[in-house]
């Protein structure tokens, strides 16, 4: 595997845990559990922009994707 296919794999593995966080936050009555679930979204998120960031980086400075280009 590649570097990309991996960020793409660990970005859609956040995508599905932002989305379990935000669900478990939404669905528990605990005031506690739902600022950690709100919590751990908010981290995710972060951790999604970041994943995000590196593969744009990697799409616009990748030697082989310019060749592609030219």
């Amino acid at each position: 595997m590649t570097v990309q296919s991996d960020l793409k794999k660990a970005l859609a593995t956040a995508q599905s845990a932002l989305g379990s966080y935000q669900t478990f936050a939404e669905s528990t009555q605990d005031q506690t559990a739902k600022t950690m679930f709100q919590s751990m979204a908010n981290d995710m998120q972060r951790h999604i922009e970041q994943i995000n960031g590196r593969l744009n980086y990697l799409n616009e400075n990748n030697p082989l994707n310019q060749q592609y280009q030219q």
